[in-house]
């Protein structure tokens, strides 16, 4: 168990009272509102992209970066109207603050290739580009995780190219290789909307394998959120997130009734490929390859 030393608190450790500091007054915050007795009226922010260094909090990975193939990407912050902190405003592009300006955001951007990389024989398929938000450090209490079981929704502000995105989302779970995953939905590609995911509608895999039976996600445990890409179409893509949040908003429209996870899970899986077990070495037949990030 993880226990603070004089040196630790001194500044032994970058940022580590900072964190604490800041952990200690987001708790306090939510002890006066009382919100522990009710549920949640304003949003959970896992991550949002309103500032230039805010894209150092994510981790991308791709071939290129994993194994030495060639597809590549990159998380590039973008400046433009500032968020508002409201759910309102966070449906809202740019919450009209500029006359619709496109708000600050992050561009996830790259090339995918699925050219296999030279001299490397035991890697059998490429394809994949992904960023998740990094480990968010230590506090005096332990790590740093969110909480977001009093939240009923994920919801991303996001423009998409219309390729088949996934969401990510890794917990300290038992099995810390445990992900639990959705696509990525979008209803109007090159536009801005904000769409919303039920948490229960997310899939746990292994490996980018669907897991039986399937457990629910552990929300008052969330190491990290990320997107990943693993349709293995060869070519460019370009992703905008503005914000990622948790929130007990429900969507407008029902277009997520059906719980399209993106997942086939009665077909039977596939052959493994001799992949890196980190680019999902089994697969289910009609799925996308996928990645453990």
């Amino acid at each position: 168990m993880f226990t603070p030393t004089l040196a630790r608190l001194a500044g032994g450790r970058p940022g580590f009272l900072r964190r604490s500091i800041e952990e200690l007054r987001r708790q306090a915050g939510i002890a006066v509102r009382m919100e522990g007795l009710h549920e949640p009226q304003k949003p959970f922010p896992l991550i949002k992209f309103d500032e230039s260094q805010t894209p150092e909090r994510c981790k991308i990975m791709s071939d290129q970066t994993n194994f030495g193939g060639y597809s590549r990407a990159t998380l590039t912050h973008v400046p433009g109207a500032p968020h508002v902190d409201n759910e309102g405003g966070l449906g809202r592009i740019g919450g009209g603050e500029r006359g619709g300006e496109e708000p600050s955001h992050a561009v996830f951007t790259g090339m995918i290739s699925t050219d296999l990389p030279v001299n490397r024989p035991d890697i059998q398929r490429s394809g994949f580009a992904a960023w998740r938000t990094r480990d968010r450090g230590w506090w005096m209490f332990g790590k740093l995780l969110w909480d977001i079981d009093p939240y009923a929704y994920l919801a991303l502000r996001i423009k998409s190219d219309g390729r088949r995105y996934f969401i990510n989302i890794q917990t300290e779970s038992i099995v810390p290789t445990d992900i639990h995953q959705h696509l990525l939905p979008s209803y109007t590609p090159g536009q801005w909307e904000t769409v919303t995911i039920p948490f229960s509608a997310f899939v746990r895999t292994n490996y980018g394998v669907v897991v039986e039976p399937q457990k629910e996600m552990l929300r008052q445990k969330v190491r990290s959120v990320g997107i990943g890409l693993t349709d293995r179409v060869p070519g460019p893509f370009e992703l905008c997130i503005a914000d990622v949040y948790a929130t007990n908003r429900a969507p407008e429209h029902d277009r997520l009734k059906r719980e399209d996870t993106g997942f086939d899970l009665e077909v039977e899986e596939e052959e493994s490929h001799g992949m890196m077990d980190e680019i999902a070495p089994k697969r289910r037949k009609g799925e996308p390859e996928r990645i453990l990030i």
